[in-house]
């Protein structure tokens, strides 16, 4: 189904459910009291501008549309449009003219990872096997919609969240095709939620959400100079997410700044009986994580300084830059190398391999049409053609099929040591130089997309945090040439807060990002 046909039938529901002309005006045609830099604006001031009269979120649901039209057959970052977005939208102003709002996210457009399951469209992970509708909704769409998001659409994404051939090729996917990096067109937009960080730094939706398993969520919102927060593990919940690792998977939001990523978190977060890793979800978490965004918070704080040489000279003099800014707002910033990162990196990709088994195996079950098990995965990629256009192999998944199963002592003891050597890394650390945070770049200038040869993603910055099931923060920090690079936030298990302030007071204090210039590539 194309774009554009869909974006026209969202506009005839439009006329069917709000006929005033505004409701599908685009940023050239929309009244005066309407213009303002949907780039900018977070949703604080969204929600001051609905509460004036001066926007609707039907208005703004349709800004989001047209611009989507306009902008995103460059980057690709959509993958398919919510033909019911515009009527959540009516029915959020319908509430609003009720004064009975449910909250800062009702009316707010959000784009969603299409490994997220949702009643109303398909949710594919990328893969032409999956093209069907799941069995409900995942718990955290359900919490989106009980807030009075509109659910803008499904964001492409690297097919089964780049756990499936050996040398994939970030931001691909079979349903979707290729996402690309709007900073510089020809560059890869890393991590498999490619989408949901292209489609917000691009201005398609004011918050997405994407998901995590080592490095997919902080990733690519550092490379496209957005705002990306991997939760605690067991902060929100997975059930309806087509999985990867139970022990290392999480959801978490992307927005532009760090406001409405708190924002998000607020809705996203919350105990749920069918999500086992909740029930550790401490009754003493912030129930508004943007209250807790106070400047000055850097003040005081100290910072443990991870500079990671191997990202290259261009991602260094970004983080220097960074630690001079951390310094400036009275921040006392001490370098360190946090331990066991080699075994970290030996151990992970093995305990992965079994844990995909199980768990894609038990999400399988739950679809209500499609391949049962993993087997039937790679039986479908054999046979279509199409699932073969970019990268060939599904390596991963033969490995996954052939790995020890979840009840071996070798994994057992493998994932034990591998979990305990991840919070140790960060722990020991912070105690050992009484730190706050853990800071780190997130990414190097994005390489250029090539299906042939791959990604070039040595980035061990993420893996410590995303092991150990602790909350990881990226920021945008600078630029090398026109390509973005992210600071990030690490801190204990449970620290969300405190690492949103944190990234907050950073976006204060060194405001670095600048809207996308859509270059097509870099010179030679």
């Amino acid at each position: 189904m194309g774009r554009r046909p869909v974006f026209l039938a969202i506009l005839a529901a439009a006329l069917v459910l709000v006929p005033a002309a505004p409701a599908t005006a685009s940023p050239a045609t929309a009244s005066p009291s309407t213009r303002f830099d949907l780039d900018s604006a977070d949703i604080p001031a969204l929600q001051a501008r609905m509460a004036s009269g001066r926007l609707t979120a039907v208005e703004l649901t349709g800004r989001y549309l047209d611009r989507i039209h306009r902008i995103d057959g460059k980057v690709n970052a959509v993958l398919a449009l919510n033909p019911a977005a515009l009527g959540q939208a009516a029915e959020s102003d319908a509430r609003r003219r009720a004064h009975r709002l449910r909250g800062p996210l009702d009316g707010i457009p959000v784009l969603v990872k299409d490994n997220v399951d949702t009643r109303d469209q398909w949710t594919t992970a990328g893969s032409r096997a999956l093209r069907s509708y799941p069995a409900k909704d995942a718990t955290l769409i359900t919490r989106l919609r009980d807030a009075g998001a509109v659910i803008l659409g499904k964001a492409n994404l690297s097919e089964w969240a780049n756990f499936r051939a050996a040398k994939p090729t970030s931001g691909w996917s079979g349903v979707g095709g290729q996402t690309n990096n709007p900073y510089v067109l020809d560059r890869n937009p890393c991590g498999s939620s490619a989408g949901s960080a292209a489609g917000v730094a691009a201005s398609l939706a004011q918050v997405a959400i994407g998901s995590e398993t080592d490095g997919s969520i902080v990733c690519p919102a550092g490379m496209t100079a957005t705002v990306g927060h991997k939760p605690s593990l067991g902060l929100v919940s997975r059930t309806g997410v087509v999985p990867i690792s139970a022990e290392q998977d999480t959801a978490g939001p992307i927005a532009r700044n760090v406001v409405d990523v708190a924002l998000t978190l607020s809705v996203l977060q919350g105990r749920d009986p069918t999500d086992p890793a909740t029930s550790t979800y401490p009754r003493s978490q912030p129930k508004d994580y943007a209250k807790l965004l106070r400047p000055g918070v850097l003040r005081g704080a100290r910072i443990g300084l991870w500079r990671l040489p191997v990202l290259g000279p261009a991602t260094d003099a970004v983080l220097t830059s960074a630690r001079n800014a951390l310094v400036k707002a009275g921040a006392t910033v001490v370098e360190v190398t946090p331990p066991y990162q080699d075994r970290l990196v030996e151990l992970e990709f093995p305990a992965l391999l079994t844990e995909f088994h199980r768990d894609i195996d038990a999400y399988l079950a739950t679809r209500p049409t499609g391949p049962r098990n993993l087997a039937e995965l790679i039986a479908y990629n054999r046979a279509d053609p199409l699932e073969q256009t970019c990268f060939v192999g599904q390596e991963l998944f033969e490995q996954a099929l052939v790995a020890p199963g979840p009840t071996d002592p070798a994994y057992l003891a493998m994932r034990a040591e591998l979990s305990d050597l991840a919070r140790r890394s960060l722990d020991e650390t912070l105690a050992k130089y009484h730190l706050d945070a853990i800071a780190s770049p997130t990414n190097p200038p994005a390489w250029k997309t090539d299906c042939a040869v791959g990604d070039n993603d040595v980035i061990p910055s993420s893996t410590p945090a995303a092991v150990a099931g602790y909350p990881d923060v990226t920021v945008p920090a600078g630029f090398a040439g026109p390509l973005p690079v992210g600071i990030s936030f690490m801190g204990a298990r449970w620290s969300d807060a405190r690492m949103l302030a944190l990234a907050a007071d950073f976006e204060r204090v060194a405001p670095a990002r600048v809207p996308p210039r859509y270059l097509p590539t870099l010179p030679s």
